[in-house]
């Protein structure tokens, strides 16, 4: 194991940025430490390093937690979200995808941290290849999970796309509203994400 990239305490493996490549079972990944300011995911047995979320994407990201926490404590059927967390590992198989956001409605309990979510939200980054991988290679593993509905918000198209589990697809402009039966009486406005993003050029 390269020693710049994980300081051992006892047995507990401390991630940074320098673990990119790093070869970790997927017990070894999910109990290590990690250094806040990067974010790690285990594919296919080889850790993968990226840059934390930029204020863009956290601000919007934020304002989806709150809309959504209000909607569960105040909705009359907030009671169908049973958790959300933001910066969420999604077991995907012995990978593990790190997610922007997870919804968790419908179990009438409180989720296992393993257990698939029944939405999964991305916040799409500048560069093709975050594109490619928030399009393409998210959306299929997510389909091999069943997760019911993967929500991808593209700030630079101005559009939410909806990939559900039965292969259908769904486009919302930035001016108009998503609902879902997953969360009944909840609306997304994407225009008002974006601009808490837009906020920061």
């Amino acid at each position: 194991m390269n020693p710049s990239f994980a300081a051992a305490t006892g047995s507990t493996i401390e991630l940074n940025q320098h673990a990119a490549g790093v070869i970790l079972s997927p017990q070894e990944f999910d109990s290590a430490g990690a250094d806040p300011y990067w974010r790690y995911e285990l594919i296919n047995g080889v850790v993968i390093v990226n840059p934390a979320p930029s204020p863009k994407e956290r601000g919007s990201n934020e304002m989806l937690g709150h809309w959504l926490l209000s909607y569960k404590e105040n909705h009359p059927s907030g009671s169908s979200i049973d958790c959300t967390l933001h910066e969420h590992d999604v077991h995907i198989g012995d990978n593990r995808r790190r997610a922007d956001r997870v919804i968790w409605t419908g179990l009438g309990r409180q989720p296992r941290i393993d257990e698939t979510p029944a939405i999964v939200v991305e916040f799409v980054s500048a560069g093709k290849r975050n594109f490619t991988r928030d399009y393409e290679i998210k959306r299929t593993e997510y389909a091999s999970i069943n997760v019911p509905e993967y929500w991808v918000f593209n700030r630079f198209e101005r559009t939410m796309a909806i990939f559900k589990s039965d292969g259908s697809t769904q486009v919302v402009s930035e001016s108009d509203t998503y609902s879902t039966p997953l969360l009944p009486g909840f609306e997304v406005t994407p225009r008002k994400l974006f601009e808490i993003a837009d906020a920061w050029d």
